[in-house]
């Protein structure tokens, strides 16, 4: 089945609780949270008290994706700001495992990130513990940029990685999505579609979900 999971990113900040409550009335699965930390990625967005304060905007499923730095250390105010999926960088952190268990042990589904040039055999170091495999399909940092094709070979083995392990794992993309290619990222085997501008910039969020959804399938 596929989701649609539109990026805060690209929403207009200065209205962000009519946002979220207009993306969950236009029929999104998913909102995705990216929070960057000028460190990990050359960019600042937003953090923990932020997602707090929208959490009570709308019950729509909360994917937050960590693009920082050792990201254990904020794992706790994530969780509290109300967090149902939490994702982090592989190339954040020597700590993978443990982080990747703190989260789970908290009721959390966790994410593991990778970014379009990484080797996507890390995965199978820990394909045992995440709930979810986040395909980065452009660099992370910053919203509006063009889709790597090449990067999906790394949600094509990604794929591949979950059927062999018999486990109930999703698989997400994030970067660059739009109508015109949703139909090649869905045949990669991914089911979440990360979409910001393509959907927080069109004049209908209901039009352009179903956009996505329907060229996905087709």
């Amino acid at each position: 089945m596929i989701q649609i999971a539109p990026s805060l990113l690209s929403a207009d900040f200065a209205r962000l609780d009519t946002e979220v409550k207009a993306i969950t009335a236009a029929g999104a699965d998913i909102l995705h949270l990216d929070v960057m930390d000028g460190s990990f990625v050359p960019n600042i967005t937003f953090g923990a008290p932020i997602i707090q304060a929208i959490r009570a905007s709308s019950n729509i499923v909360f994917d937050v994706h960590l693009m920082i730095d050792e990201p254990i250390r904020y794992l706790d105010d994530f969780i509290k700001a109300g967090a149902d999926i939490i994702s982090f960088h592989v190339e954040a952190t020597e700590r993978v495992r443990e982080t990747l268990t703190y989260i789970k042990q908290h009721g959390v589904k966790a994410a593991l990130a990778i970014k379009p040039h990484t080797d996507p055999k890390i995965l199978n170091d820990y394909i045992d513990l995440v709930d979810m495999i986040l395909i980065m399909t452009v660099e992370p940092g910053f919203g509006g940029q063009a889709l790597i094709p090449e990067a999906l070979e790394n949600a094509r083995y990604a794929a591949a990685l979950i059927k062999q392990s018999g486990r109930n794992i999703l698989l997400e993309a994030d970067g660059g999505i739009k109508a015109s290619n949703a139909a090649s990222v869905a045949a990669s085997g991914v089911e979440i579609l990360v979409a910001g501008s393509a959907v927080f910039c069109a004049d209908d969020y209901r039009t352009a979900i179903d956009t996505l959804k329907n060229a996905a399938l087709s």
